[in-house]
C-alpha cells in the first residue's frame, strides 16, 4: 500500500472521479489501442475514467524522467511485452509517475491533455504477445457441481486437493474483447453407447467466467518460481471467458484432456490491472483445518495472510431478442474470486516446479469461478445442471445452453470501505451461426 491508492486521491480527468467508474486514477491498467478506423500502429495507453492517455504521446511531450520514462518508452510499444519483462519495479515506477501526472492539481495537466483519446473513439488490440496459455481448474465449486453431473459418486478426482489442475491451451485463437466468432464443428458422442458419433455444430456451446493472469518477468528453463516469489512474476489481471463446446469436450477429452471444444475462442477484457492496484483488496487465503494442507511448495504464510483476491465477477447475456427489442443484457449470475480453492501464487509455484519456464506474456486462465450457492455458478452448465433445467430469462427466453447471436458479457470489480472502487472493464463476445 501506498500513496497511489489514496481513496482521497482525485483526477483533473473529470470521468475518473465518478463513483461507479472502472478507472479511476488509483487504477490505472494498462492496454494497447489505436483511433477507431485508422490504419496507425498500435500503441500503449492507460485507462483513466473514460478517455485513455496515449503513453506514445506522453512521452514525447517530455513529462516522464528516469525509471518512468523507460517503463513508459517501452509501454507506449504496440505490445506490453517490453514492459512486463522488466519486472515489477518498473511497472510500479510508471504507475506512481502516472498517479503524480494525472491527479488533481498537477502541473502537467495542460501538457497532457492533448495525449488523451476518448475510449469511445479507439479499437483495442490484444495487450502482448501471448506465448503460451495455461487453463487450470481453481474453483471447488465448480469443480464439484460438474463433477456431481458425470461422477455423482466421485465428484472430485483424487488429485484436486493435492494441487493445482491445469491444462495447455492455445494461444492463437485469444482475442480481445469484441471477438465475434462463428458457432463449432465437430465430432460429437453418439446418441446411444457404443455407438458412432456424429459431425455437426456443437449443440451444448457454454461460456466460463474467469480470470486470466499475465506473466511479467519470466523465468530461465529449469529454474522454478517459489510461492513467495510469484507476486514480483505477475504483470496483472484481467478478465476471460474460455468458450466451451460442451458435447465435443465430452467426447474428445478422455484420456488427454480438452481440445476441440475448448481451442476455437477464447476471449479477455483488454485492460490488464495491476496486482499494485489490487493491494487494498487482498484477503485471507482459507483452507479448513480438517481438508487437506497444501505440500510445502504450495503453502506459505504470507500466501495464507494475503493471498487470495476480493474481485467481484459478473455474467451478463444479450439475446438476439433483447437486442432488437432494445432491452440490453440481464445478469445471469455473480461470483468472487476469493472463493478459488487454489490462488495466483500457487499456480506459479506448481506450473514451475518442474522446471517448465514462463515467458513475459504468456496468460494462465484461473478456471471457471463459481461460488458456494448454485446461483453464483460460472457457466450455464451448472446452471441448467447439465441442459435439464433451463434458465429463465426476463424477456421470457429460456436457455440450457447458448444460441446463435447471444453476446456474453463478463465484468468485475473491487470495492471496500476505504478504498477506492477499481473495476476491469469488461470482457464482450457474441456467437455467431455455424459456417456451412
Amino acid at each position: 500500500m501506498n500513496e497511489t491508492h489514496d481513496p482521497l486521491l482525485r483526477s483533473w480527468v473529470e470521468s475518473a472521479n465518478s463513483a461507479d467508474n472502472d478507472f479511476p486514477i488509483q487504477n490505472l491498467p494498462f492496454g494497447v489501442f489505436r483511433p477507431a478506423g485508422s490504419a496507425m500502429e498500435h500503441r500503449g495507453g492507460v485507462a483513466i475514467g473514460d478517455q485513455v492517455l496515449d503513453l506514445k504521446a506522453a512521452c514525447k511531450s517530455g513529462v516522464f524522467a528516469g525509471s518512468a520514462l523507460e517503463a513508459a518508452t517501452l509501454a507506449a510499444q504496440p505490445s506490453l511485452n517490453a514492459l512486463m519483462a522488466l519486472g515489477p519495479e518498473a511497472a510500479s515506477a510508471l504507475r506512481h509517475a502516472l498517479s503524480g501526472l494525472l491527479r488533481e492539481g498537477a502541473a502537467q495537466q495542460t501538457t497532457l491533455e492533448s495525449a488523451l483519446v476518448p475510449r469511445s473513439a479507439i479499437e483495442l488490440a490484444l495487450p502482448a504477445q501471448i506465448g503460451d496459455y495455461t487453463d487450470f481448474y481453481t474453483s471447488i465449486h465448480h469443480a464439484t457441481a460438474v463433477g456431481r453431473l458425470f461422477r455423482p459418486d466421485q465428484p472430485l478426482m483424487p488429485n484436486y486437493r493435492w494441487l493445482p489442475v491445469g491444462y495447455h491451451g492455445r494461444s492463437s485463437s485469444i482475442v480481445v474483447s469484441g471477438q465475434q466468432f462463428a458457432r463449432p464443428v465437430g465430432q460429437r458422442p453418439a446418441a446411444a453407447p457404443g455407438g458412432q458419433p456424429s459431425m455437426g455444430r456443437s449443440e451444448r456451446l457454454d461460456y466460463e467466467l474467469e480470470l486470466g493472469v499475465f506473466i511479467g518477468a519470466g523465468n530461465a528453463l529449469g529454474e522454478r518460481i517459489g510461492i513467495d516469489e510469484a507476486d514480483g512474476h505477475i504483470f496483472g489481471l484481467c478478465l476471460l471467458n474460455d468458450w466451451s463446446a460442451r458435447d465435443l469436450q465430452a467426447w474428445e477429452y478422455q484420456p488427454l484432456g480438452p481440445f476441440l471444444g475448448k481451442n476455437f475462442a477464447t476471449t479477455i477484457s483488454p485492460w490488464i490491472v495491476s496486482l499494485e492496484a489490487l493491494e487494498p483488496f487482498r484477503t485471507a487465503w482459507l483452507r479448513a483445518a480438517d481438508d487437506v494442507q497444501p505440500l510445502p511448495y504450495l503453502d506459505s504464510a504470507s500466501v495464507r495472510r494475503s493471498g487470495a483476491f476480493d474481485i467481484q465477477l459478473e455474467t451478463w447475456i444479450e439475446t438476439a431478442a433483447m437486442r432488437a427489442a432494445g432491452d440490453g443484457p440481464t445478469r445471469l449470475s455473480q461470483s468472487n474470486f476469493r472463493h478459488a480453492y487454489w490462488n495466483v501464487a500457487q499456480m506459479l509455484a506448481h506450473h514451475t516446479i518442474n522446471g517448465c519456464n514462463l515467458r513475459s506474456g504468456d496468460l494462465l486462465g484461473t478456471g471457471t469461478q463459481s461460488g458456494p450457492d448454485a446461483a453464483e455458478a460460472g457457466s450455464l452448465l451448472e446452471l441448467s445442471r447439465g441442459g435439464k433445467h433451463p434458465v429463465s430469462l426476463p424477456d421470457g427466453e429460456q436457455r440450457r445452453f447458448l444460441e446463435d447471436g447471444d453476446e456474453i458479457i463478463l465484468r468485475g470489480h473491487c470495492r471496500r470501505p476505504g478504498a477506492a472502487r477499481i473495476g476491469f472493464g469488461e470482457a464482450r463476445g457474441r456467437l455467431l451461426p455455424a459456417r456451412s
